[in-house]
């Protein structure tokens, strides 16, 4: 029985000429290889390099999105995800070579209709130093961590993740679109697909990590992701919090970051964090806008799912496996 599905691969691009012409004939070769129906979309973030003109003498069939002015990824991303056309949707860094049978081991989760998407192994160009693999939740407090890795090491059940990786994701399209994509109020990517992540866990739809699906990633070079200062870090993570949690839970929790994040960073002259603070109590308008959209996405799902649970629900599902490699992950901000 054939159980592949159609794909569309989104790639975004800001002055990544290079990272195309290098890693490009390697998606072709992964996405060919597995006999389905497929595009490519390219959405360039007004780069000042010839990507547009490569792209378009050189790939004739990929579809160039070019945008005016720079918008940052989570806004190139969803001019991708508004175009495209087949049943699952393949993001992915340009600077990221595909391995050969890559979506071989991804079909069998998109069986199952509760599936939202699964990011695959991410290695340095060796293959040797696996650099992203699925994110295990833990509470601090009334604070999200997503500081450990987990992997197999020998064959396992399906294993799920908090977060997909925007490295390397293959979503369902219809609930991909369904979440409205990325929150473009967001500015690291980090929490932005966090966030998104989340979104799909509350509305009872499941992230998973597959470890043989190998993606080896340039980290040398740059690809279109946003550096960002450490102030936009913490703004991100003030968001993210403030649009999933609810009742004491979140007032607990802004007493916590008053105590543990904001005091000592002032104290200690890191003024920046003010900055973020005053964006969360600036920008409440918008966020609350957030938060009552997905209230109501929530509502048409039926669903009462709390982060709470999703937690529970991850760290549960390690019970009983055995084999697992974990590791802690090096956040860019304590």
């Amino acid at each position: 029985m054939d159980i592949s599905k159609s794909i569309s691969i989104v790639i975004p691009n800001f002055n990544g000429v290079d990272l195309l012409r290098q890693y490009l004939p390697y998606t072709y070769t992964a996405v060919k290889n597995t006999g389905s129906p497929y595009e490519i979309i390219v959405v360039d973030d007004f780069s000042s390099d010839n990507s547009i003109e490569f792209l378009k003498t050189t790939y004739l069939e990929i579809i160039v999105i070019s945008n005016n002015e720079h918008n940052g990824l989570a806004h190139t991303y969803n001019q991708g995800i508004a175009v495209s056309q087949y049943e699952l949707i393949l993001l992915l860094d340009s600077n990221v070579k595909l391995s050969r049978d890559y979506f071989e081991s991804q079909w069998k989760y998109f069986l199952s209709w509760d599936t939202f998407g699964v990011m695959g192994r991410i290695t340095d160009l060796t293959g040797n130093q696996i650099q992203d693999a699925a994110r295990l939740p833990k509470w601090n407090g009334y604070k999200l961590r997503t500081s450990s890795l987990y992997y197999p090491k020998s064959k396992q059940d399906r294993l799920f993740t908090l977060n997909l990786s925007g490295t390397n994701s293959l979503i369902n399209a219809k609930k991909l679109k369904e979440t409205g994509g990325f929150n473009e109020m967001f500015s690291t990517f980090d929490y932005g697909v966090l966030e998104l992540s989340l979104r799909a866990w509350q509305l009872k739809w499941l992230c998973y990590y597959e470890h043989d699906a190998i993606c080896y990633q340039n980290s040398t070079e740059n690809s279109p992701s946003i550096h960002s200062a450490e102030n936009e870090y913490f703004k991100d993570q003030f968001y993210m919090h403030v649009i999933h949690l609810n009742g004491w839970g979140l007032i607990a929790w802004y007493f916590q970051i008053m105590l543990t994040e904001v005091m000592p960073k002032l104290l200690s002259g890191k003024w920046w964090i003010w900055n973020s603070f005053i964006s969360l109590i600036t920008n409440r308008k918008l966020i609350k806008q957030s938060k009552k959209q997905f209230q109501i996405l929530m509502a048409d799902e039926e669903s009462e799912v709390t982060l709470n649970l999703v937690v529970k629900k991850i760290r549960n599902s390690m019970n009983n496996k055995k084999d697992i490699e974990r590791y802690r992950y090096k956040a860019m901000y304590a």
